[in-house]
C-alpha cells in the first residue's frame, strides 16, 4: 500500500512538476514580443537548472529513483532552453550576469560536488551527503523567486511575478513533500515544506498587488472627472485676470529692447583721439564714445 501511494505521489509530482517547468512560457512569450528582458531576472532558471542536475546526481545514486530522473531530465532541457532564450534578448549586464552565474554555479559548483563526493566519500555515505546538498539547494529553488519579491513590493506591480509559476511550485512542494515522507527520504521531504510556505507567501503578496492595481484603474476616471470638475469651477472673473495678466505680460516683454554693450576698438580709439589732438579739438573720453555709440 506505501509502494503505491509512494508511486501515485511521485507520478502526481512530475505531472505538476512538468507543468511547473511549463509555467515560465508566458513570461518568455512577452520577453519575444518586446525584445527585451527588461525587468525579468535569470537567477530561478540558473537555479532550477543547478538543482536538476544535482537531484539527478542524486537519483543515481539511491535505489528506485526513476520518478526523479525523469523529471528533472525535463527540468535541465526545459531550463537550458530558458536560459538561451533569455541569455538571447538580455542586455549585455545582464547577459554577463547570467554566464557568469551560470558557470560559477552550474559548470564550477556542480564539477567540484560530483569530483569531491566521488573521490573522496564513501560508497555508504556518499548518498547522504549528496542528499543533504540536495536539501539546501532545493531549497533555493524556491527562495530564487523571492528576488522579485522587493521589485513587487517596489513598483506594486505583480508584471514581474509570475502567479502560474507561483501556484504550481506551491502545488508541487505538496506532491513531493509526501512522497518524500513516505520513501523516508527526508532529503526530499523537508525542502518542500518551506516551498509550500513561499509559495503561498508568493501568492498572497500576488492577490494583494494585483487587488491594489485594480483599484488604481478603477478610481482613473474618477479622479480625471475631479481634476476638470476643478478647472470648470474656476470663476469666470478670476479667468479673465488670468488671461489680462498673461496679455499685460505678453506686450511688456514686446517693448523691452535688450542693451548690447559695443565692443570699442582701441585702434580706432587712437586713431580718433589722435585726430583731435591736430585739430586742436579735447580728446575724447571713453564715456564719450559710449555716448556717441
Amino acid at each position: 500500500m506505501s509502494a503505491n501511494l509512494t508511486f501515485v505521489f511521485g507520478l502526481l509530482g512530475n505531472i505538476v512538476s512538468f507543468l511547473v517547468f511549463l509555467a515560465p512560457l508566458p513570461t518568455f512569450y512577452q520577453i519575444y514580443k518586446r525584445k527585451s528582458t527588461e525587468g525579468f531576472q535569470s537567477v530561478p532558471y540558473v537555479v532550477g537548472l543547478f538543482s536538476a542536475m544535482l537531484l539527478i546526481y542524486y537519483a543515481f545514486l539511491i535505489p528506485d529513483s526513476t520518478l526523479l530522473i525523469t523529471i528533472n531530465s525535463f527540468g535541465c532541457f526545459i531550463e537550458t532552453v530558458y536560459i538561451c532564450f533569455y541569455l538571447f534578448y538580455a542586455p549585455k549586464t545582464a547577459r554577463l550576469q547570467t554566464v557568469m552565474l551560470l558557470f560559477l554555479l552550474n559548470v564550477v559548483g556542480m564539477g567540484l560536488i560530483v569530483v569531491l563526493t566521488h573521490f573522496l566519500a564513501k560508497d555508504s555515505i556518499r548518498a547522504q551527503i549528496v542528499g543533504w546538498i540536495c536539501l539546501i539547494f532545493s531549497l533555493s529553488v524556491f527562495v530564487a523567486p523571492l528576488c522579485v519579491v522587493r521589485q513587487v513590493i517596489r513598483t506594486k506591480s505583480v508584471e514581474y511575478m509570475p502567479f502560474l509559476l507561483s501556484f504550481f511550485l506551491t502545488l508541487s512542494a505538496v506532491m513531493w513533500f509526501f512522497y518524500g515522507l513516505l520513501r523516508k527520504d527526508y532529503n526530499i521531504a523537508i525542502p518542500n515544506v518551506l516551498g509550500f510556505i513561499f509559495g503561498l507567501l508568493q501568492m498572497a503578496l500576488y492577490f494583494v498587488y494585483k487587488k491594489a492595481k485594480k483599484e488604481i484603474v478603477e478610481k482613473l476616471p474618477e479622479i480625471i472627472d475631479q481634476i476638470e470638475e476643478e478647472k470648470n469651477n474656476i470663476p469666470a472673473e478670476l479667468k479673465e485676470q488670468i488671461i489680462d495678466v498673461m496679455k499685460l505680460s505678453a506686450i511688456v516683454c514686446s517693448e523691452i529692447t535688450p542693451v548690447v554693450p559695443h565692443l570699442i576698438d582701441n585702434h580706432a580709439l587712437n586713431v580718433e583721439a589722435a585726430e583731435k589732438i591736430k585739430t586742436g579739438d579735447k580728446p575724447l573720453k571713453i564715456n564719450d564714445l559710449y555716448l556717441k555709440n
